[in-house]
C-alpha cells in the first residue's frame, strides 16, 4: 500500500470501531479488537510529548511511502496501530479500481462490501465547509472521462443527463464535457480535457484532491512526514541570515551558515572601460558576463577566468541597458544614441540596428520565448515597443509616458515600465492593456521582478527600495533603506540575487554596496566596493550564488 496511491491489498487492518480516524487506544498491553497486542506503556520522552498515535501512524505511512512495506507492517504490528480504516483502505480502493458508486457510498454515507469486509456508517469525516457535491461530481467526471476513452458514449451521455447535471455545479464545465462528445479519438480526448486516461495518474490525482477534502485524522495527507520534515528545514533557513546555497540541509543537525562564506570580497576587478561603467549582467547559464557604459562599448567577458571574449563597439554614444536572449545566443543593448541594436553573443557580431527615435532607447527585455524583446523609451508617445529577431517592429505600444525601466514577469503574465517620474504602469503583457498604476514616494531608478513573478522590486533615487506584491499593490511588503543621496542626479539599479533570491542588493554614489535580506528586511552586509565613486549596477551569478558583480563610476567592473 502506498498512501493515497495505488493499493496492494484493497482493505487494511481492521480497527476498533470506538476509534474515529481507524486506530485503537492500547494500554498496559491490552489485546485489540483487531487481533493486536498494544504495548506496555512507554516513556512519552521517546517522542518529546508528541502524540504517540499520531507519530507511529506518521512513521508507517513514511515507511510505506520509501518501500519498506515489510517494516511498516511489522511497525503497524508492534505497535497496535494502523495506517487506515477498513473504511478509508476500501474507499482508497474504490476509486483506484474504478469502482464509482462503491466510492461515493463509502465517502458520503451507505453501505458496501469490500474484500469480504461490510462497512457501514455515515460516511467519512469531511473537513468543515466542504461542499460534499463537488467531491460527487469530480467522480461522476472521472467515470464520465472514462467511459468516453472506452467509446461507450451511450452511458457517458447518461451521466451527463442523470449523474452530473442534477449537482448544479459549473454550468460552462458542464458545456465543455459534454462538447467531448464530440472527440475524435482518445488522443483528441486526452488533449481537450488535459487528462492522461484511466490508465495514466488521473485516478491517482483524483485520490489526492478527494483526500484534501477528508479529515486528516481520518485519511492521512499525502507524504505527511515528508512534508513536516521539508517544513522543519525551510524554517530553519528562514533564520538564517546569510543562507546562500541551492543545497538542502542535513537533517542531522541544525543548520547555520557561516558568515565567512558570504560574497562580500572583491577577487578580481575588470578594468577595460574607457569610462563610467553603469550596467553589468550575467548570462543565464552564468557562464558570461557583459557590462556597458558611458563609452559607448559592451565588454563580454568568459566566467570565471573573465577574458575578454568580445568587444561591442557600433553604439555611438553611452550605452544605458542590455539583455541576454534566454539561451544566451542574443544580446540586445540600448543606447543613448537613440536606437537599439541585436548581436549575437557567440560571435560578436552586430545582426540588427532597430530603426532611430528621438530620444534615447532606455530599457530591454526579452519574452521568455526568445522570440521577441521589448525596449523602452524616453520617447513620450512611443514608450515602449516590441521586434522580433530579425529587427522587425512587431508593436507599439504608445503609452503616453516616458519609460525609464521594465520588467517582464517570466510567466509572461505583466510587464511593468517605471517612468523617469514617479508612476510605475503594469500592463498585461498579451493584451498591452494597462491594469494598474502605482505611484511612488521618490523618482526610480529601476524595476524587476521575482522569479515567480509574484513580487516588484523597485528602487528609487531616494536610496530606498520597496519590494510589492503584484497581486495586492497597495502592500509595501518590504522597505529597504540604504542611504540618503545629498541630490538625486545618478541612476542606480538595485537587483535580486543569491539562493532563492534571497537577498536584494543595491548600489548607492557613495560606491557602497548594501545587501538586505529579502524576507526579514534586514541589512545582511555593507561592503565597500567602489570606494568613493558611484555604484550603479550589481549583477547576481545566477548558478553560483556566492558570486556576484558590481560596476561603477572608477571605469570598472569588480567581482
Amino acid at each position: 500500500m502506498v498512501a493515497n496511491g495505488p493499493s496492494a491489498s484493497p482493505v487494511h487492518k481492521a480497527a476498533s470501531s470506538e476509534s474515529a480516524n481507524g486506530t485503537n487506544d492500547s494500554t498496559n498491553g491490552s489485546t485489540s479488537s483487531n487481533g493486536h497486542t498494544a504495548p506496555a506503556s512507554k516513556p512519552k520522552l521517546a517522542c518529546f510529548e508528541h502524540d504517540r498515535e499520531e507519530v507511529t501512524r506518521l512513521l508507517i505511512q513514511s515507511l510505506t511511502d520509501l518501500g519498506y512495506e515489510g517494516a511498516a507492517a511489522s511497525l503497524s504490528q508492534e505497535s497496535g496501530y494502523d495506517l487506515e480504516s477498513p473504511a478509508v483502505a476500501a474507499f482508497r480502493h474504490a476509486i483506484l479500481q474504478g469502482q464509482w458508486t462503491e466510492a461515493e457510498e463509502l465517502l458520503l454515507g451507505g453501505s458496501t462490501e469490500e474484500g469480504g469486509v461490510s462497512i457501514n456508517g455515515n460516511g467519512l469525516a469531511l473537513q468543515e465547509d466542504v461542499d460534499q457535491d463537488v467531491m460527487r461530481f469530480w467522480i461522476r467526471q472521472q467515470k464520465f472521462l472514462e467511459l468516453l476513452e472506452k467509446q461507450d458514449t451511450g452511458k457517458a451521455l447518461m451521466v451527463i443527463r442523470s449523474e452530473l447535471t442534477p449537482l448544479n455545479q459549473d454550468t460552462s464545465k458542464l458545456h465543455f464535457l459534454s462538447s467531448l462528445l464530440m472527440c475524435d479519438n482518445n488522443y483528441d480526448l486526452m488533449r481537450r480535457a488535459e487528462w492522461d486516461g484511466a490508465n495514466g495518474e488521473s485516478r491517482n490525482h483524483l485520490l489526492s484532491e478527494l483526500s484534501k477534502r477528508i479529515s486528516p485524522s481520518v485519511m492521512l495527507p499525502e507524504r505527511r512526514l515528508a512534508i513536516l520534515l521539508q517544513q522543519v528545514k525551510r524554517n530553519q533557513i528562514s533564520l538564517c541570515l546569510y543562507h546562500n546555497t541551492a543545497a538542502s540541509p542535513s537533517l542531522y543537525q541544525d543548520h547555520v551558515c557561516d558568515r565567512n562564506d558570504f560574497p562580500k570580497t572583491s577577487f578580481i576587478e575588470l578594468a577595460e572601460h574607457a569610462g563610467e561603467v553603469w550596467l553589468v549582467v550575467f548570462s543565464n547559464n552564468g557562464k558570461r558576463l557583459a557590462s556597458c557604459g558611458a563609452d559607448g562599448v559592451v565588454m563580454i567577458y568568459e566566467v570565471p577566468s573573465f577574458a575578454v571574449l568580445h568587444t561591442l563597439a557600433e553604439h555611438d554614444s553611452g550605452i544605458c541597458a542590455l539583455a541576454w536572449s534566454p539561451d544566451d545566443s542574443m544580446i540586445v543593448t540600448c543606447s543613448q544614441d537613440k536606437r537599439a541594436r541585436l548581436w549575437t553573443a557567440e560571435t560578436g557580431e552586430l545582426l540588427h540596428a532597430m530603426s532611430s527615435f528621438q530620444e534615447p532607447v532606455s530599457s530591454c527585455v526579452w519574452a521568455p520565448d526568445g522570440k521577441s524583446f521589448v525596449t523602452g523609451h524616453l520617447d513620450r508617445g512611443v514608450g515602449i515597443t516590441q521586434w522580433d529577431t530579425s529587427g522587425k517592429m512587431l508593436s507599439e505600444w504608445g503609452a503616453a509616458h516616458r519609460v525609464q525601466d521594465i520588467a517582464l514577469a517570466p510567466d509572461a503574465s505583466r510587464l511593468v515600465a517605471a517612468d523617469d517620474k514617479t508612476t510605475v504602469f503594469v500592463y498585461n503583457f498579451k493584451t498591452h492593456e494597462l491594469e494598474y498604476t502605482i505611484d511612488m514616494p521618490a523618482r526610480m531608478g529601476s524595476v524587476s521582478i521575482t522569479q515567480n513573478s509574484r513580487y516588484l522590486l523597485v528602487n528609487m533615487l531616494d536610496g530606498e527600495a520597496r519590494l510589492l506584491d503584484l497581486d495586492t499593490p497597495d502592500d509595501v511588503l518590504r522597505k529597504f533603506k540604504s542611504y540618503t543621496p545629498d541630490a538625486i542626479q545618478f541612476i542606480i539599479r538595485s537587483t535580486l540575487g543569491g539562493a532563492n533570491e534571497s537577498f536584494v542588493a543595491i548600489g548607492s554614489e557613495s560606491g557602497h554596496i548594501y545587501i538586505w535580506h529579502k524576507e526579514y528586511g534586514q541589512l545582511v552586509e555593507e561592503i565597500n566596493g567602489h570606494g568613493g565613486f558611484s555604484c550603479n549596477s550589481i549583477s547576481w551569478n545566477p548558478v553560483d550564488p556566492k558570486m556576484f558583480a558590481s560596476a561603477g563610476d572608477d571605469s570598472k567592473v569588480k567581482m
